[in-house]
């Protein structure tokens, strides 16, 4: 689950990290400057960003992905609580071999 929303939080990021260069290209000139100037709140939004997209991510998975959980695996449960039937011992030693 947490490998899912990951995935999805690291795409997410690439495809709009793609979309801010194609729409910022006039900007390229002054990537140093910005990045002097603004790199650490930068850094901080996608830090963020990254975070509630991941918390997002996770929510909706165990929302919808494990929905009925319980239910569904409740045969396990009565398997588990049902007593069972000794074996018999073997009588003689030639039946352990």
């Amino acid at each position: 689950m947490i490998a899912n929303a990951l995935l999805f939080t690291i795409v997410i990021l690439l495809g709009y990290g793609f979309w801010l260069l194609d729409q910022l290209k006039f900007m390229a000139r002054y990537k140093a400057v910005l990045f002097h100037a603004y790199g650490n709140t930068i850094l901080i939004f996608v830090a963020v960003l990254s975070m509630n997209l991941f918390g997002a991510a996770l929510a909706i998975g165990r929302r919808f992905f494990l929905k009925n959980t319980g239910r569904k695996l409740s045969h396990l449960d009565k398997q588990f609580n049902v007593t069972h039937a000794d074996l018999p011992v073997p009588m003689n030693e030639e039946d352990f071999n």
